[in-house]
Formats: C-alpha cells, structure tokens, sequence
C-alpha cells in the first residue's frame, strides 16, 4: 500500500454548511480517513450558527472565520458543504488556498448569493423566524438530507441541527475563488435536498467534476469516496 508523507500534502480546512453547528463532529469521519494517509484537517466554526461567541451573526463574520483559520494552517485544500462552498469562495482570497472543493455546494460568482443561485421560493423544508434565524424543519431532515447515512449519524446529525441568521441567504460575494483557483466540484447524485441538475449546473465553473453515488451529506454516509476526492486535490500528483 502506498503511503503519503506528510510533508508532500497540503492541510485540509472544512467549512459545513448550513443551519447545522460542531464542524468538527461533521467532517470527523472524513478527517479520520484523512489522517490515516497523513492529511491533517481542521473544520471552521461558523459565527452564522452561533459557534463563536461575541462574533457578528452574519455571512462577512463566517468569511472573516474562515480566512482567520486559513492564516493560522497555512497552505490548504480549503472544502466548502452546500452552504459552506458559497463561504469559501469569497474567503480563498486569503492566499492560503491551493484548491477549492465544493461538495453538493454552489459557486457563485461576484455579486451573487446564495439566493440568487436556486429557486425562487424558499425551499419548503425550510422554516423562518421573527428573529431574522432561519433552520431546517426536523420532520423533513431524516428523508431529504439524510437517507443514506446510518442511524447513528443520522441521530448526531439531528441533536446539532441549529437556526442561522436569515441574511447569510441574501449576502453576495465580494470574490469568487473559482475563477482565480483549480477547483473540485462534488455532485452528490442521490441528493434529495440540492437537486443533482443544480448541483451539475453549478459544477460546470469548477476545474473539474466528481460525482459521488451518495446523498447530500457524503462526509457521513460515504467518508471514504469523499476522502479520497479531498487527497487528490490535496497531493500533488506524483509526491506520494
């Protein structure tokens, strides 16, 4: 078997998408199978979904984070999910980013958000408050996001389920990574929350194109098909 040295790799820096808190626990899976080939990874916590205290509560703040975690790694495959992709888009300006990956995510270019790149009406399953929050219906998490994941990540998925600042939908990007960086699309073809035609459509920015036979959450129902796109950005071909 061959082993990667870690000297040859890039970190890896994941950034989980939205209305969901604890990165870390998210992408644990992955990163364990990173780890295994000597890719060390870290996940952002998001100020949106209220994990970084005293923070502003908005999409610039999750941007700043990102860009905070990117100076302190250094060089890196930078891994946006589904929201998290329009995030490190504009944050792969911090000149730490040597790839972009998008998993069941959007690449949106200069000026447009989240919003901008889906349908028109809010997707039904989700739910908007009077505070400004919006978050994922529970009844409607286990059958659209989450199908193909065993009862234990579907039980951890659901107990970190959390409201986001509403206006993250709305905030359009300042930069657009892809357009200055190598990228990696990931289409999750059995995706019942992001439509595999959205997610293909949205792919066609990126440097290139994989798809994945998994649903909208491949780091926990897949890890080893998620972590093996994730090394190929991050290794250099040839260094092993």
């Amino acid at each position: 078997m061959t082993i990667l040295r870690r000297e040859t790799a890039m970190n890896v820096v994941f950034v989980h998408g939205a209305c969901v808190r604890d990165g870390e626990w998210w992408w644990s899976r992955v990163a364990a199978a990173l780890r295994a080939d000597g890719l060390d990874s870290v996940a952002v916590r998001l100020p949106s979904c209220g994990e970084v205290a005293g923070a502003a509560a908005d999409f610039a703040a999750d941007v700043a984070e990102t860009r905070r975690v990117l100076r302190e790694v250094g060089p890196a495959v930078l891994v946006g999910h589904s929201y998290g992709g329009v995030v490190a888009t504009e944050a792969a300006d911090a000149g730490e980013v040597a790839h972009l990956v998008y998993v069941s995510s959007f690449l949106p270019d200069v000026g447009q958000a989240l919003a901008h790149l889906g349908p028109a009406e809010p997707a039904p399953h989700l739910e908007f408050f009077p505070d400004g929050t919006f978050g994922a219906r529970h009844e409607s998490v286990r059958d659209l996001f989450l199908q193909d994941c065993d009862e234990q990540a579907v039980e951890g998925a659901v107990a970190r389920l959390t409201r986001q600042a509403a206006s993250v939908l709305t905030a359009p990007v300042r930069y657009a990574g892809w357009r200055h960086l190598p990228s990696t699309a990931i289409v999750c073809a059995e995706d019942r929350a992001t439509p595999p035609a959205l997610q293909r459509s949205q792919a066609a920015r990126a440097t290139r194109t994989v798809e994945l036979p998994a649903g909208h959450h491949p780091m926990l129902s897949h890890p080893q098909l998620l972590a093996d796109a994730v090394r190929t950005a991050a290794v250099p071909p040839g260094r092993v």
